[in-house]
């Protein structure tokens, strides 16, 4: 069984999208963000394209899809 993630324990964990997103495949959560609200809980985060350096903001929660996401660089 997989551990659940953590929002908390993501930033600077790698990732691999398992269809290249914008020709990019592999990716480093680059910063977790802080909800507006105090209360309200983390949903986005920063991931950056390793290769071309852009970076797109996801729900942390997508990359709990493995059909998205694979953790580490494969």
């Amino acid at each position: 069984m997989k551990n659940p993630l953590s929002p908390k324990k993501l930033l600077l964990t790698k990732w691999t999208a398992a269809q290249p997103v914008a020709k990019n495949k592999h990716f480093i959560v680059t910063k977790v963000i802080q909800p507006e609200e105090e209360n309200a809980p983390l949903d986005l985060i920063e991931i950056e394209a390793v290769f071309s350096k852009k970076t797109i903001q996801i729900s942390w929660r997508e990359l709990q899809d493995s059909s998205k996401w694979l953790q580490g660089w494969k």
